[in-house]
């Protein structure tokens, strides 16, 4: 029988769905033809798969070639799908064994020589393989990024040769050799770099503790940049799970994945020229934008006003559900999207607002700010005065309340132990039905509490965001049962801008 299959990963977001390569030899005049809905470059293996063959001393049939990607209605795009293309026209002629290819996956472009080149999402792919309980063979130039992903039996090779005698038994694939980790948070920039701004490293504590949204004001040069850059280092560390799921993301989008340091947290920092397809995702093959590549890490938004409206209101939607879902005519992908959105601004088009240098009127200090739409700002829950550092303490040693990152992170890993303790998850990401639970105020606290959000005007989603930050501050000093007055005070006072 002239008809071979071969398995095979598309990419399609990070989920990489299973692809069968059936490939099928009949007479008539000798051609290929590759159906499936294959997009430009999947219909150009036909050539690639040929000359790779014929260089690899392997014989093409000099018959009608039908490869079909199963299932039909699902897009193929890039060169991932010319290793088990070529697989199985040599299984359907006979060349290698057709048994062989029952519980293997494989993905692998392949060069006019033979030799492999790497594909992207290969870490998607293997996820998927493992819990199949598959084998899978990638190219070599892949092998590091295989190497992150435990339990599943994977084979590196360089060349279809190489692939085509494993099949037969003629020799070994190697496993993959994965690239020492650096760690965690360990090694990026140390909270003891920063001299005082002892209220605005408070917000930046609460906010790795409780996983919530922070905004920085002040003027330029007071150290809203470098204290951004030094969330990332108080944060907890990644579970495996996580760092696998943020490592998918990298895979997909083409940029490729830092795989020295894959279990750090993601800080990404887009400038604000950037379009809204690059801050959430998109094109014609939707691929992640910057708030998936910083999934599980800090998406940090320097000279927040500056950007488009337009482009922070696709925010909104992310900020609350954790997930993007990209939309085209002709597909649909989702990318995860749970990250913490830190943002600096100055308090007015100069910077320099209640300074004698500062010549703007109220009516442009008013447009300025209100380039960021009340919607958004309500999702921030906490926001921050950054003033200027006194020139005495910059020349002056490290002090005691200068603390750096090691001494605050091991104050969060305890505070955040007790919100996992409590409900399994961060304080931000705790439900309406748990705030009831876990955030209980007692007769008088919650009179108080109520009178003040009334003399504010906030808004439901602001007391919700309120009562959360206050949990959070009641964990960092000490976990009490119930929040106290001092705990809802300070919530409040950052929901000022």
């Amino acid at each position: 029988m002239s008809l071979a299959v071969t398995l095979s990963r598309a990419q399609e977001g990070i989920t990489a769905p299973q692809v069968m390569v059936e490939v099928y030899l009949s007479g008539g005049l000798p051609c290929t033809n590759i159906v499936g809905l294959p997009e430009a470059a999947v219909r150009e293996a036909r050539d690639r798969v040929r000359v790779a063959i014929q260089n690899t001393a392997f014989e093409y049939p000099n018959r009608r070639v039908t490869v079909n990607l199963a299932p039909a209605e699902l897009p193929k795009d890039g060169g991932r799908f010319d290793l088990p293309i070529a697989l199985g026209i040599l299984a359907a002629s006979g060349q290698v064994p057709r048994e062989k290819l029952d519980d293997c996956e494989f993905l692998g472009e392949l060069a006019l020589t033979g030799a492999l080149r790497s594909v992207s999402g290969v870490l998607p792919a293997l996820l998927r393989a493992r819990a199949r309980g598959r084998r899978v063979v990638v190219p070599r130039e892949n092998a590091a990024e295989a190497a992150l992903v435990p339990d599943v039996d994977v084979r590196v090779a360089d060349s279809l040769a190489e692939v085509c005698a494993w099949l037969r038994g003629a020799q070994e694939l190697s496993m993959p050799v994965g690239i020492p980790s650096t760690g965690g948070a360990e090694g990026g920039p140390d909270l003891a770099d920063v001299r005082g701004q002892l209220q605005a490293r408070r917000a930046l504590e609460i906010t790795a503790v409780g996983g919530h949204h922070l905004l920085l004001i002040g003027p330029p040069g007071t150290g809203k940049t470098m204290l951004a850059e030094r969330l990332p280092g108080i944060l907890p560390a990644l579970t495996e799970s996580e760092a696998l799921e943020t490592c998918a993301v990298q895979s997909v989008s083409g940029q490729g994945t830092d795989l020295a340091h894959w279990r750090r947290r993601p800080f990404r920092s887009p400038h604000h020229t950037a379009s809204a397809v690059a801050l959430v995702g998109g094109g014609s093959y939707p691929r992640p934008g910057e708030i998936s590549l910083a999934h599980n890490g800090v998406l940090f938004l320097d000279e927040l006003p500056e950007f488009s409206r337009h482009v922070l209101e696709v925010l909104r939607e992310p900020m609350e559900s954790g997930h993007i879902m990209i939309s085209r005519a002709a597909r649909q992908s989702t990318f995860p999207a749970q990250f913490q959105l830190v943002a600096a601004m100055n308090p007015c088009p100069c910077g320099y607002a209640g300074d004698p240098r500062c010549q703007c009127t109220p009516d442009q200090i008013q447009r300025y700010r209100s380039r960021i739409s009340g919607p958004l700002l309500d999702r921030i829950d906490i926001c921050v005065q950054v003033p200027p550092v006194p020139m005495c303490d910059l020349g002056t040693p490290r002090g005691e309340r200068d603390e750096d990152s090691a001494t605050v992170r091991a104050r969060v890993l305890k505070a955040r132990r007790q919100s996992l303790m409590r409900a399994g998850r961060p304080n931000a990401e705790i439900s309406t039905r748990e705030l009831e639970r876990d955030c209980a105020l007692g007769p008088a606290e919650r009179r108080w509490f109520e009178s003040a959000l009334e003399r504010l005007g906030l808004s439901a989603r602001a007391y919700h965001r309120v009562l959360r930050v206050a949990r959070t501050i009641a964990d960092i000093d000490g976990g009490a049962a119930l929040l106290e007055r001092e705990h809802l005070a300070e919530a409040l006072q950052y929901r000022r801008l």
